[in-house]
């Protein structure tokens, strides 16, 4: 399934969360964004939904290590709710 992403908006949260990653990390956001931005089901990313009390989101790889957690608000729209390592799912 490819499923490209016109806009994206990024909440408060997600903001701060992004500015306290290093910068190696920052970077792989952005790279993994870019894929994101094309098909939002990029293999690479293995954008899967949660579960429990996470249900309404979706999650994807930056790196081995971490995620960033995403609501699909239209069929071409995203939000960014938060980034981080596993403590995302907290």
């Amino acid at each position: 399934m490819v499923r490209p992403i016109q806009r994206i908006f990024y909440s408060a949260h997600f903001a701060q969360a992004y500015k306290k990653l290093p910068p190696i990390l920052q970077r792989q956001a952005q790279e993994r964004e870019v894929l994101f931005r094309k098909n939002a089901f990029h293999p690479r990313l293995k954008t899967h939904k949660l579960r429990g009390r996470f249900a309404r989101f979706w999650s994807f790889s930056t790196s081995y290590s971490h995620r960033i957690v995403f609501t699909f608000e239209t069929d071409d729209t995203a939000v960014f709710h938060d980034v981080g390592d596993h403590r995302v799912y907290r």
